[in-house]
């Protein structure tokens, strides 16, 4: 298990849901026809864009049987398996594990606060029960996030913990683990620091929910990343920046729904109901992108 056996970009997938809570699977098949059409072959499904703490075992087979289909095995996929507990964390791992998939992405246990000799024994516990290989996923925002010292112990002690995305936006973790020389992959989570991670060169790769959504711009950002000086990496660093800036005012997920559909992808639907407000808020971002997208994004392609 080494750190190149998870890298590039991954784009953290959106799961499309009818209202009542459902699967949409011609609309997730449909998204992932855009991005294989956009060069992204490799799909991270069930994290925290793709709202894990609404699907069922069952919901799971089938997100991950409608990729494999769309993409015709030719694809990498990572699944989430985030759990309050244990028990549900492994059965999901079972089914990823016979559904094919590359790995496991493993959140912490949710709802409550744990300390980091809970969260350890968690993570060896569920790990202990799959033969695939499993990136920890730190998500302090939603759950008990992890500290340094217990990603290295982990990785180290773990023959099939290989890693870890860090979704926290915080670069502590990944800088740790470069300094100390341990082999793992080191996956960025949060878009907002992809570019200075590239700059510092102390990540591997992207689990990027912008490239459901954008892809053209992560692309061009990571193509660029052994010239992080250049004006081009510069301007898709920019560029980046300005559309997080737009989705910080939405929940994640709605915020990318709202801009696929922007792009005339899938609509964008949710599992509960939604504001008058938000959908005015929604409307307005989708006419900031259209602008925006039409005057800058498309000049990142000429210069290819």
């Amino acid at each position: 298990m080494t750190s190149t056996k998870v890298s590039g970009i991954y784009a953290a997938v959106l799961t499309p849901r009818m209202a009542d809570g459902s699967i949409d699977v011609a609309a997730l098949g449909k998204l992932i026809s855009f991005l294989l059409s956009k060069e992204i072959t490799s799909f991270a499904m069930n994290g925290a864009t793709g709202e894990f703490c609404l699907t069922t075992p069952r919901q799971l087979g089938t997100i991950l049987d409608t990729v494999k289909k769309i993409s015709q095995g030719k694809s990498n996929i990572l699944c989430g398996v985030g759990a309050p507990g244990s028990a549900l964390a492994i059965e999901l791992a079972a089914i990823a594990q016979d559904e094919g998939v590359k790995g496991l992405l493993l959140p912490m246990p949710s709802f409550f606060p744990y300390r980091q000799e809970d969260l350890d024994l968690y993570c060896r516990k569920v790990a202990d029960s799959t033969q695939l290989p499993i990136l920890l996923y730190n998500l302090p925002q939603f759950t008990s996030g992890l500290s340094k010292e217990t990603v290295r112990a982990l990785i180290t002690e773990v023959p099939n913990i290989v890693g870890i995305k860090d979704s926290s936006g915080s670069l502590d973790i990944l800088r740790d683990l470069s300094a100390c020389g341990v082999d793992a992959c080191r996956i960025i989570g949060n878009d907002s620091v992809l570019a200075q991670a590239l700059i510092e060169g102390i990540c591997d790769g992207v689990i990027s929910g912008v490239a459901t959504a954008l892809p053209e711009v992560i692309i061009d950002l990571y193509r660029h990343k052994q010239q992080t000086g250049s004006v081009e990496f510069q301007r898709a660093s920019r560029l980046l920046d300005e559309f997080i800036v737009q989705l910080d005012s939405f929940p994640t997920p709605w915020g990318l729904k709202w801009i696929i559909e922007a792009r005339g992808v899938i609509p964008a639907t949710f599992s509960q109901p939604v504001t008058a407000h938000r959908i005015a808020q929604s409307q307005q971002m989708a006419a900031w992108f259209r602008e925006w997208f039409t005057s800058a994004v498309p000049s990142l392609s000429a210069t290819r």
